[in-house]
């Protein structure tokens, strides 16, 4: 079993900034890619960013610029710094990690840390 402990989230004027981190708890699973996911009241869940075990990095166009996602592979932790923040990043942020172990594999999910910005 695999679990994502998310911290970070709060309430921020516009311009300002935030930084989530999420830890994975140690596993017979190999993390390879991490990443971030936000979900606002009535709209899907959404990638935001995501990062794959050697750094490579993918953003949505809307976070392009702003935000920054990192990780600290000895600490099986990923961060995701926050910057410019507008109103409509306001959301529900979602740790997500895809673990492979042999030819099996999985997706886990932190609980989500809310992330509010007010105009």
């Amino acid at each position: 079993q695999v679990q994502l402990v998310e911290s970070g989230g709060g309430l921020v004027q516009a311009g300002g900034s935030l930084r989530l981190s999420c830890t994975a708890s140690r596993s017979m699973f190999s993390i390879n890619a991490m990443g971030w996911y936000r979900q606002a009241p009535g709209k899907q869940r959404d990638m935001v960013a995501r990062i794959t075990s050697s750094g490579s990095t993918n953003y949505t166009d809307s976070v392009k610029g702003r935000f920054t996602i990192s990780r600290d592979n000895a600490k099986n932790t990923v961060y995701l710094q926050m910057n410019n923040l507008k109103p409509e990043d306001t959301a529900v942020y979602y740790c997500n990690s895809n673990l492979t172990l042999g030819s099996i594999s999985r997706t886990a999910w932190g609980q989500g840390t809310q992330v509010t910005v007010s105009s």
